[in-house]
Protein backbone atom coordinates (compact mmCIF):
# COMPACT_ATOMS: atom_id res chain seq x y z
CA UNK A 1 0.00 0.00 0.00
CA UNK A 2 1.36 3.54 -1.07
CA UNK A 3 -1.36 5.23 0.82
CA UNK A 4 -0.31 4.71 4.63
CA UNK A 5 -3.28 5.91 5.63
CA UNK A 6 -5.77 3.54 3.68
CA UNK A 7 -6.83 0.86 5.69
CA UNK A 8 -8.81 -1.04 2.97
CA UNK A 9 -7.94 -4.72 0.89
CA UNK A 10 -8.89 -4.80 -2.39
CA UNK A 11 -11.72 -7.32 -3.15
CA UNK A 12 -9.48 -10.40 -4.22
CA UNK A 13 -6.77 -9.63 -1.26
CA UNK A 14 -9.64 -10.00 1.02
CA UNK A 15 -11.41 -13.29 -0.85
CA UNK A 16 -7.26 -14.82 -0.64
CA UNK A 17 -7.38 -13.98 3.28
CA UNK A 18 -10.93 -15.22 4.08
CA UNK A 19 -9.91 -18.73 1.92
CA UNK A 20 -6.70 -19.19 3.87
CA UNK A 21 -8.22 -18.64 7.26
CA UNK A 22 -11.17 -20.78 6.62
CA UNK A 23 -9.00 -23.78 5.49
CA UNK A 24 -6.80 -23.81 8.33
CA UNK A 25 -9.85 -23.64 10.74
CA UNK A 26 -11.50 -26.62 9.06
CA UNK A 27 -8.66 -28.42 8.85
CA UNK A 28 -8.27 -27.95 12.52
CA UNK A 29 -11.98 -29.00 13.18
CA UNK A 30 -10.82 -31.74 10.77
CA UNK A 31 -8.03 -33.07 13.08
CA UNK A 32 -9.79 -32.67 16.37
CA UNK A 33 -10.61 -36.20 16.67
CA UNK A 34 -7.07 -37.17 16.37
CA UNK A 35 -6.02 -34.27 18.77
CA UNK A 36 -5.47 -34.46 22.91
CA UNK A 37 -7.92 -33.36 24.66
CA UNK A 38 -5.74 -31.20 26.76
CA UNK A 39 -2.95 -29.61 25.23
CA UNK A 40 0.86 -30.00 26.48
CA UNK A 41 1.24 -27.14 28.73
CA UNK A 42 4.86 -28.14 29.64
CA UNK A 43 6.88 -24.99 29.29
CA UNK A 44 3.84 -22.54 29.29
CA UNK A 45 5.03 -19.78 31.05
CA UNK A 46 8.40 -19.28 29.01
CA UNK A 47 6.24 -19.50 26.09
CA UNK A 48 4.18 -16.74 27.56
CA UNK A 49 6.87 -14.25 28.62
CA UNK A 50 8.65 -14.97 25.13
CA UNK A 51 5.26 -13.82 23.20
CA UNK A 52 5.10 -10.21 25.47
CA UNK A 53 5.97 -7.60 22.26
CA UNK A 54 6.30 -4.14 21.48
CA UNK A 55 3.80 -2.98 19.29
CA UNK A 56 3.75 -3.87 15.18
CA UNK A 57 4.67 -0.62 13.89
CA UNK A 58 4.96 -2.32 10.09
CA UNK A 59 2.15 -4.78 9.21
CA UNK A 60 2.94 -8.58 8.56
CA UNK A 61 1.32 -10.99 6.38
CA UNK A 62 -1.64 -13.12 7.09
CA UNK A 63 0.47 -16.28 6.73
CA UNK A 64 3.35 -15.52 9.24
CA UNK A 65 0.74 -15.00 11.58
CA UNK A 66 -1.07 -17.60 10.98
CA UNK A 67 1.46 -20.55 11.21
CA UNK A 68 2.47 -19.91 15.04
CA UNK A 69 -1.20 -19.05 16.05
CA UNK A 70 -2.28 -22.12 15.08
CA UNK A 71 0.74 -25.04 15.12
CA UNK A 72 1.87 -23.23 18.42
CA UNK A 73 -0.38 -21.55 20.83
CA UNK A 74 -3.62 -22.82 19.63
CA UNK A 75 -2.71 -26.62 20.46
CA UNK A 76 -1.59 -25.70 24.02
CA UNK A 77 -4.64 -25.08 25.28
CA UNK A 78 -7.87 -27.30 27.00
CA UNK A 79 -9.00 -29.18 23.88
CA UNK A 80 -12.82 -27.15 24.37
CA UNK A 81 -13.82 -28.09 21.26
CA UNK A 82 -13.22 -31.48 20.94
CA UNK A 83 -15.01 -34.84 21.31
CA UNK A 84 -12.94 -35.80 24.33
CA UNK A 85 -13.83 -32.59 26.36
CA UNK A 86 -15.61 -34.22 29.37
CA UNK A 87 -14.21 -31.21 31.88
CA UNK A 88 -15.97 -28.52 33.40
CA UNK A 89 -19.10 -27.65 31.14
CA UNK A 90 -18.55 -28.24 27.68
CA UNK A 91 -19.46 -25.97 24.79
CA UNK A 92 -18.29 -27.26 21.34
CA UNK A 93 -18.68 -24.17 19.53
CA UNK A 94 -20.20 -25.27 16.33
CA UNK A 95 -19.12 -24.27 12.69
CA UNK A 96 -22.95 -22.41 11.18
CA UNK A 97 -21.92 -19.93 15.01
CA UNK A 98 -18.82 -19.07 12.60
CA UNK A 99 -20.43 -18.27 9.80
CA UNK A 100 -22.61 -16.04 11.68
CA UNK A 101 -19.93 -13.99 13.59
CA UNK A 102 -18.00 -13.89 10.29
CA UNK A 103 -21.11 -12.57 8.41
CA UNK A 104 -21.82 -9.89 11.76
CA UNK A 105 -18.63 -8.98 11.77
CA UNK A 106 -18.40 -8.14 8.34
CA UNK A 107 -21.37 -6.67 7.04
CA UNK A 108 -20.85 -4.46 10.66
CA UNK A 109 -24.69 -3.21 11.40
CA UNK A 110 -25.42 -1.54 14.18
CA UNK A 111 -27.85 -3.75 16.59
CA UNK A 112 -28.56 -1.52 19.38
CA UNK A 113 -31.75 0.28 18.78
CA UNK A 114 -33.95 -1.05 16.86
CA UNK A 115 -34.52 1.87 14.35
CA UNK A 116 -30.64 1.11 13.20
CA UNK A 117 -31.21 -2.52 11.63
CA UNK A 118 -34.52 -3.33 12.08
CA UNK A 119 -34.93 -6.42 9.98
CA UNK A 120 -31.84 -7.75 11.67
CA UNK A 121 -33.00 -6.81 15.23
CA UNK A 122 -35.95 -8.87 14.84
CA UNK A 123 -34.12 -11.99 13.80
CA UNK A 124 -32.49 -11.19 17.59
CA UNK A 125 -36.26 -10.73 19.13
CA UNK A 126 -36.76 -14.37 16.93
CA UNK A 127 -34.28 -16.18 18.85
CA UNK A 128 -35.02 -15.16 22.12
CA UNK A 129 -38.69 -16.30 21.75
CA UNK A 130 -38.07 -19.70 20.63
CA UNK A 131 -36.18 -19.83 24.02
CA UNK A 132 -38.61 -18.12 25.77
CA UNK A 133 -41.14 -21.09 24.06
CA UNK A 134 -38.30 -23.68 25.59
CA UNK A 135 -38.68 -22.85 28.68
CA UNK A 136 -42.33 -22.19 28.94
CA UNK A 137 -42.14 -18.81 29.94
CA UNK A 138 -44.83 -16.29 29.26
CA UNK A 139 -45.69 -14.03 26.22
CA UNK A 140 -45.21 -11.31 28.64
CA UNK A 141 -41.35 -12.45 28.94
CA UNK A 142 -38.24 -10.32 27.31
CA UNK A 143 -34.70 -11.16 27.86
CA UNK A 144 -31.42 -9.96 26.10
CA UNK A 145 -28.24 -12.08 25.20
CA UNK A 146 -25.01 -11.63 27.40
CA UNK A 147 -21.22 -12.61 27.07
CA UNK A 148 -22.44 -15.41 29.63
CA UNK A 149 -24.48 -16.12 32.49
CA UNK A 150 -22.26 -13.81 34.99
CA UNK A 151 -23.67 -11.05 33.28
CA UNK A 152 -27.10 -12.65 32.77
CA UNK A 153 -26.96 -13.11 36.91
CA UNK A 154 -25.87 -9.24 37.03
CA UNK A 155 -28.84 -8.18 35.02
CA UNK A 156 -31.11 -10.34 36.84
CA UNK A 157 -30.20 -9.13 40.59
CA UNK A 158 -30.31 -5.32 39.14
CA UNK A 159 -33.92 -6.14 37.70
CA UNK A 160 -34.87 -7.79 40.94
CA UNK A 161 -33.32 -5.07 43.71
CA UNK A 162 -35.11 -2.26 41.34
CA UNK A 163 -38.20 -3.57 41.80
CA UNK A 164 -38.22 -5.11 45.09
CA UNK A 165 -36.21 -3.13 47.23
CA UNK A 166 -35.90 0.28 44.99
CA UNK A 167 -33.70 2.67 47.30
CA UNK A 168 -33.47 0.39 50.21
CA UNK A 169 -30.56 -1.90 48.91
CA UNK A 170 -28.87 -2.18 52.32
CA UNK A 171 -31.47 -4.16 53.88
CA UNK A 172 -31.94 -6.55 50.96
CA UNK A 173 -30.99 -9.78 51.50
CA UNK A 174 -30.71 -12.81 48.51
CA UNK A 175 -30.51 -16.56 49.01
CA UNK A 176 -28.30 -19.17 47.12
CA UNK A 177 -26.93 -22.96 48.12
CA UNK A 178 -23.43 -24.02 48.39
CA UNK A 179 -23.55 -25.57 45.47
CA UNK A 180 -24.68 -22.41 43.09
CA UNK A 181 -22.11 -21.23 40.85
CA UNK A 182 -19.64 -18.27 42.52
CA UNK A 183 -20.12 -16.02 40.34
CA UNK A 184 -23.79 -15.17 41.38
CA UNK A 185 -22.08 -13.72 44.45
CA UNK A 186 -19.68 -11.49 42.54
CA UNK A 187 -22.55 -10.57 40.51
CA UNK A 188 -24.68 -9.27 43.58
CA UNK A 189 -21.50 -7.42 44.86
CA UNK A 190 -21.48 -5.83 41.04
CA UNK A 191 -25.65 -5.11 41.45
CA UNK A 192 -24.91 -3.47 45.20
CA UNK A 193 -25.80 -6.06 47.57
CA UNK A 194 -23.17 -6.26 49.59
CA UNK A 195 -21.65 -10.26 50.51
CA UNK A 196 -23.23 -10.02 54.02
CA UNK A 197 -26.09 -9.99 52.37
CA UNK A 198 -25.81 -13.14 50.66
CA UNK A 199 -26.92 -16.08 52.51
CA UNK A 200 -25.69 -19.36 51.78
CA UNK A 201 -28.15 -22.60 52.26
CA UNK A 202 -27.24 -25.91 53.30
CA UNK A 203 -28.15 -28.94 50.59
CA UNK A 204 -29.44 -32.65 51.06
CA UNK A 205 -27.87 -35.31 50.54
CA UNK A 206 -28.15 -34.94 46.40
CA UNK A 207 -26.43 -31.49 46.78
CA UNK A 208 -29.89 -30.32 46.08
CA UNK A 209 -30.66 -26.76 48.03
CA UNK A 210 -32.75 -27.76 51.63
CA UNK A 211 -36.36 -25.95 50.91
CA UNK A 212 -36.84 -26.23 54.77
CA UNK A 213 -33.18 -24.65 55.73
CA UNK A 214 -34.05 -21.46 53.12
CA UNK A 215 -37.34 -21.23 54.81
CA UNK A 216 -35.96 -20.75 58.38
CA UNK A 217 -33.57 -18.58 57.16
CA UNK A 218 -35.91 -15.85 55.49
CA UNK A 219 -38.11 -16.18 58.96
CA UNK A 220 -34.73 -15.21 60.61
CA UNK A 221 -33.56 -12.32 58.34
CA UNK A 222 -36.94 -11.14 58.45
CA UNK A 223 -36.84 -11.32 62.17
CA UNK A 224 -34.00 -9.17 62.00
CA UNK A 225 -35.45 -6.52 60.19
CA UNK A 226 -34.07 -7.42 56.86
CA UNK A 227 -35.46 -7.65 53.74
CA UNK A 228 -35.46 -10.90 51.90
CA UNK A 229 -35.93 -10.59 48.22
CA UNK A 230 -34.50 -12.85 45.88
CA UNK A 231 -33.62 -16.94 45.84
CA UNK A 232 -31.68 -18.26 43.49
CA UNK A 233 -32.39 -21.98 42.42
CA UNK A 234 -30.08 -24.21 39.40
CA UNK A 235 -30.81 -26.25 37.32
CA UNK A 236 -27.86 -28.31 36.83
CA UNK A 237 -24.57 -27.44 39.54
CA UNK A 238 -21.38 -27.23 37.94
CA UNK A 239 -19.78 -29.17 40.60
CA UNK A 240 -22.17 -32.50 40.41
CA UNK A 241 -24.94 -31.43 38.07
CA UNK A 242 -27.75 -31.16 40.58
CA UNK A 243 -30.83 -29.81 39.95
CA UNK A 244 -32.83 -28.01 43.04
CA UNK A 245 -36.55 -28.57 43.78
CA UNK A 246 -37.30 -25.66 42.28
CA UNK A 247 -41.04 -26.42 42.24
CA UNK A 248 -41.13 -26.45 46.12
CA UNK A 249 -38.80 -23.24 45.76
CA UNK A 250 -40.96 -21.63 43.47
CA UNK A 251 -44.17 -22.07 45.87
CA UNK A 252 -41.91 -20.70 48.56
CA UNK A 253 -40.70 -17.63 46.75
CA UNK A 254 -44.55 -17.38 45.47
CA UNK A 255 -45.25 -17.48 49.93
CA UNK A 256 -42.95 -15.29 50.41
CA UNK A 257 -43.41 -12.55 47.92
CA UNK A 258 -39.48 -12.81 46.57
CA UNK A 259 -37.95 -12.83 43.07
CA UNK A 260 -37.28 -16.73 42.36
CA UNK A 261 -34.10 -16.91 39.70
CA UNK A 262 -33.25 -19.72 38.06
CA UNK A 263 -29.79 -20.33 37.08
CA UNK A 264 -30.06 -22.78 34.25
CA UNK A 265 -26.36 -22.45 32.48
CA UNK A 266 -25.61 -25.28 32.67
CA UNK A 267 -28.86 -27.26 32.08
CA UNK A 268 -31.54 -25.47 30.94
CA UNK A 269 -31.34 -26.28 27.34
CA UNK A 270 -32.64 -29.92 28.29
CA UNK A 271 -36.41 -28.61 28.68
CA UNK A 272 -36.26 -27.68 25.09
CA UNK A 273 -36.97 -31.78 24.63
CA UNK A 274 -40.39 -31.77 26.30
CA UNK A 275 -39.55 -35.89 27.42
CA UNK A 276 -36.72 -34.31 29.42
CA UNK A 277 -39.20 -31.56 31.12
CA UNK A 278 -40.07 -33.43 34.28
CA UNK A 279 -36.28 -33.34 35.00
CA UNK A 280 -36.82 -29.76 35.91
CA UNK A 281 -40.07 -29.16 36.81
CA UNK A 282 -40.78 -25.74 38.19
CA UNK A 283 -38.30 -24.02 35.86
CA UNK A 284 -40.95 -22.17 33.48
CA UNK A 285 -42.76 -20.51 36.78
CA UNK A 286 -39.38 -18.21 37.05
CA UNK A 287 -39.35 -14.81 37.77
CA UNK A 288 -35.71 -14.81 35.83
CA UNK A 289 -33.48 -17.32 34.30
CA UNK A 290 -29.95 -17.29 33.14
CA UNK A 291 -29.27 -19.48 29.98
CA UNK A 292 -25.93 -19.85 28.25
CA UNK A 293 -26.15 -20.92 24.44
CA UNK A 294 -22.52 -21.63 24.34
CA UNK A 295 -22.60 -25.00 26.68
CA UNK A 296 -26.58 -26.51 25.77
CA UNK A 297 -26.82 -25.28 22.44
CA UNK A 298 -23.01 -26.01 21.68
CA UNK A 299 -22.36 -21.80 20.48
CA UNK A 300 -19.15 -20.37 20.63
CA UNK A 301 -18.02 -19.11 24.34
CA UNK A 302 -19.35 -15.32 24.91
CA UNK A 303 -23.05 -16.48 24.31
CA UNK A 304 -25.30 -16.24 27.30
CA UNK A 305 -29.06 -14.87 27.82
CA UNK A 306 -31.12 -14.16 30.10
CA UNK A 307 -35.20 -14.57 30.17
CA UNK A 308 -37.21 -12.10 32.93
CA UNK A 309 -40.77 -13.57 32.66
CA UNK A 310 -42.49 -10.16 33.33
CA UNK A 311 -40.29 -8.22 30.80
CA UNK A 312 -41.39 -4.72 32.05
CA UNK A 313 -39.13 -5.45 35.10
CA UNK A 314 -35.78 -5.69 32.68
CA UNK A 315 -37.20 -2.28 30.99
CA UNK A 316 -37.80 -0.41 33.99
CA UNK A 317 -34.24 -1.46 34.46
CA UNK A 318 -32.93 -0.34 31.71
CA UNK A 319 -35.00 1.94 29.53
CA UNK A 320 -33.60 5.30 28.77
CA UNK A 321 -33.54 8.54 25.91
CA UNK A 322 -31.47 10.44 24.69
CA UNK A 323 -31.66 13.86 22.83
CA UNK A 324 -29.52 12.16 19.74
CA UNK A 325 -31.29 8.66 19.43
CA UNK A 326 -34.40 8.28 17.83
CA UNK A 327 -37.57 8.29 19.80
CA UNK A 328 -38.05 5.16 21.90
CA UNK A 329 -40.95 2.84 20.31
CA UNK A 330 -42.72 0.20 21.71
CA UNK A 331 -44.34 -2.71 18.90
CA UNK A 332 -40.96 -4.17 18.43
CA UNK A 333 -37.91 -5.41 20.27
CA UNK A 334 -35.12 -3.06 21.16
CA UNK A 335 -32.28 -4.24 22.42
CA UNK A 336 -30.86 -1.38 24.27
CA UNK A 337 -34.20 -1.25 26.48
CA UNK A 338 -33.84 -4.40 28.07
CA UNK A 339 -30.16 -3.95 28.34
CA UNK A 340 -27.34 -2.15 29.59
CA UNK A 341 -25.17 -1.98 26.42
CA UNK A 342 -25.81 0.66 23.82
CA UNK A 343 -22.90 -0.19 21.88
CA UNK A 344 -22.55 -3.94 20.97
CA UNK A 345 -22.29 -6.37 18.62
CA UNK A 346 -24.93 -9.04 16.60
CA UNK A 347 -25.32 -11.99 18.99
CA UNK A 348 -28.26 -13.23 18.49
CA UNK A 349 -27.32 -13.96 14.37
CA UNK A 350 -25.23 -16.94 16.22
CA UNK A 351 -28.29 -18.53 17.64
CA UNK A 352 -30.96 -17.76 14.64
CA UNK A 353 -28.50 -18.89 11.90
CA UNK A 354 -27.71 -22.03 13.70
CA UNK A 355 -31.24 -23.01 14.63
CA UNK A 356 -31.78 -22.08 11.01
CA UNK A 357 -29.57 -24.39 9.20
CA UNK A 358 -29.68 -27.12 11.32
CA UNK A 359 -33.59 -27.18 12.50
CA UNK A 360 -34.72 -27.46 16.23
CA UNK A 361 -35.43 -30.92 15.86
CA UNK A 362 -31.24 -32.00 15.18
CA UNK A 363 -30.51 -29.99 18.88
CA UNK A 364 -33.18 -31.77 20.65
CA UNK A 365 -32.18 -35.34 19.11
CA UNK A 366 -28.73 -34.21 20.37
CA UNK A 367 -29.26 -33.02 23.85
CA UNK A 368 -31.51 -36.22 24.24
CA UNK A 369 -28.74 -38.26 23.02
CA UNK A 370 -26.15 -36.51 25.37
CA UNK A 371 -28.13 -37.44 28.57
CA UNK A 372 -28.20 -41.22 27.39
CA UNK A 373 -24.44 -41.05 26.93
CA UNK A 374 -24.12 -40.07 30.38
CA UNK A 375 -26.52 -42.07 32.00
CA UNK A 376 -24.63 -45.25 30.31
CA UNK A 377 -21.35 -43.74 31.77
CA UNK A 378 -22.13 -43.50 35.15
CA UNK A 379 -23.54 -46.80 35.11
CA UNK A 380 -20.69 -48.57 33.67
CA UNK A 381 -18.44 -46.45 35.96
CA UNK A 382 -20.56 -46.98 39.04
CA UNK A 383 -19.30 -51.03 38.14
CA UNK A 384 -15.38 -50.33 38.71
CA UNK A 385 -14.14 -52.10 41.96
CA UNK A 386 -13.16 -48.63 44.15
CA UNK A 387 -15.23 -46.10 42.53
CA UNK A 388 -17.90 -44.75 45.00
CA UNK A 389 -20.80 -42.73 43.14
CA UNK A 390 -21.53 -39.59 44.52
CA UNK A 391 -24.26 -38.07 42.27
CA UNK A 392 -26.20 -39.63 39.65
CA UNK A 393 -27.12 -37.31 36.55
CA UNK A 394 -29.68 -35.89 36.74
CA UNK A 395 -29.08 -34.67 33.25
CA UNK A 396 -25.94 -34.98 31.82
CA UNK A 397 -22.85 -34.85 34.94
CA UNK A 398 -22.11 -36.82 37.23
CA UNK A 399 -19.61 -36.87 39.71
CA UNK A 400 -17.17 -40.14 42.07
CA UNK A 401 -14.58 -41.04 44.01
CA UNK A 402 -12.28 -43.58 44.63
CA UNK A 403 -12.50 -45.66 47.90
CA UNK A 404 -10.02 -48.62 48.95
CA UNK A 405 -8.81 -50.55 52.07
CA UNK A 406 -5.59 -49.17 49.71
CA UNK A 407 -6.85 -46.06 50.59
CA UNK A 408 -7.73 -45.76 54.30
CA UNK A 409 -8.04 -42.09 54.80
CA UNK A 410 -9.95 -39.44 53.61
CA UNK A 411 -6.84 -37.75 52.40
CA UNK A 412 -5.69 -40.76 50.37
CA UNK A 413 -8.67 -41.00 48.85
CA UNK A 414 -8.65 -37.24 47.34
CA UNK A 415 -5.17 -37.61 46.50
CA UNK A 416 -6.02 -40.92 44.45
CA UNK A 417 -8.98 -39.20 42.86
CA UNK A 418 -7.43 -36.66 41.63
CA UNK A 419 -4.68 -38.39 40.30
CA UNK A 420 -6.96 -40.53 38.76
CA UNK A 421 -8.64 -36.88 36.59
CA UNK A 422 -4.81 -35.95 35.93
CA UNK A 423 -3.93 -40.36 34.84
CA UNK A 424 -6.89 -40.51 32.41
CA UNK A 425 -6.44 -36.80 30.98
CA UNK A 426 -2.47 -37.50 30.36
CA UNK A 427 -4.32 -40.25 28.15
CA UNK A 428 -5.01 -37.97 25.40
CA UNK A 429 -8.61 -39.69 24.58
CA UNK A 430 -10.49 -37.42 26.87
CA UNK A 431 -10.16 -34.75 29.54
CA UNK A 432 -12.00 -34.66 32.67
CA UNK A 433 -11.90 -32.43 35.63
CA UNK A 434 -12.66 -32.63 39.38
CA UNK A 435 -14.63 -30.43 41.95
CA UNK A 436 -13.78 -29.98 45.83
CA UNK A 437 -17.00 -30.57 47.87
CA UNK A 438 -16.48 -29.86 51.62
CA UNK A 439 -13.76 -31.77 52.56
CA UNK A 440 -14.28 -34.42 49.86
CA UNK A 441 -12.76 -34.20 46.35
CA UNK A 442 -14.80 -35.38 43.27
CA UNK A 443 -14.09 -36.65 39.79
CA UNK A 444 -16.36 -35.43 37.64
CA UNK A 445 -17.46 -36.41 33.87
CA UNK A 446 -19.91 -33.85 31.85
CA UNK A 447 -21.16 -34.94 28.51
CA UNK A 448 -22.04 -31.94 26.48
CA UNK A 449 -20.56 -31.18 23.54
CA UNK A 450 -22.35 -31.73 20.05
CA UNK A 451 -19.18 -33.48 19.30
CA UNK A 452 -18.79 -36.25 21.62
CA UNK A 453 -20.34 -39.31 20.96
CA UNK A 454 -20.54 -43.00 21.86
CA UNK A 455 -17.22 -43.33 21.19
CA UNK A 456 -15.58 -41.38 23.47
CA UNK A 457 -17.79 -42.19 26.26
CA UNK A 458 -16.48 -46.15 25.72
CA UNK A 459 -12.98 -44.65 25.32
CA UNK A 460 -13.92 -42.60 28.95
CA UNK A 461 -15.31 -45.37 30.82
CA UNK A 462 -12.04 -47.42 29.40
CA UNK A 463 -9.28 -45.10 30.27
CA UNK A 464 -10.90 -44.43 34.24
CA UNK A 465 -11.27 -48.34 34.82
CA UNK A 466 -7.43 -48.99 33.63
CA UNK A 467 -6.57 -46.02 35.79
CA UNK A 468 -8.28 -47.03 38.91
CA UNK A 469 -7.28 -50.11 39.05
CA UNK A 470 -3.43 -48.97 38.94
CA UNK A 471 -3.80 -46.44 41.98
CA UNK A 472 -5.81 -48.38 43.83
CA UNK A 473 -3.11 -51.09 43.72
CA UNK A 474 -1.25 -49.01 45.60
CA UNK A 475 2.16 -49.44 44.10
CA UNK A 476 1.94 -46.05 42.10
CA UNK A 477 3.12 -43.01 43.96
CA UNK A 478 0.25 -40.22 44.58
Amino acid sequence: MNDPANLEFPPETMRAMGHAVVDRAVTHLAALGDAPSCGDFEGIEDLCRALVEPEPLDGTSLEAVLDPLFEQWIPRSFGTPGPGYLAYIPGGGIYPAALADFIADTCNRYTGIWQASPALVQLEANALDWMREWMQFPKSARGLFTTGGSMAMFNAIAAAREQRLGTDIRSGVLYVSSQSHHSISKAARLAGIAHDRVRTIAVDDDFRMRVDALQAAIASDRAAGLKPFMVFSTAGTTNTGAVDPIDAIADLCAREGLWHHVDGAYGAFFHMVPGLRPLLAGLPRADSLTLDPHKGLFLPYGTGALLVRDGEALRALHGSEAGYLPANQNEFYDPAQYGPELSRGFPGLRVWLTMKLLGTDRYRAALSEKRGLALWAADEIAKIPGIVMDAAPQLSLFAFHLEHPNLPTLEAQNAATRALMQRVTARGRVMVTGAQIGDRFLGRVCVLSFRTRRAQIEACVEDIASETAVLIAGDQAI
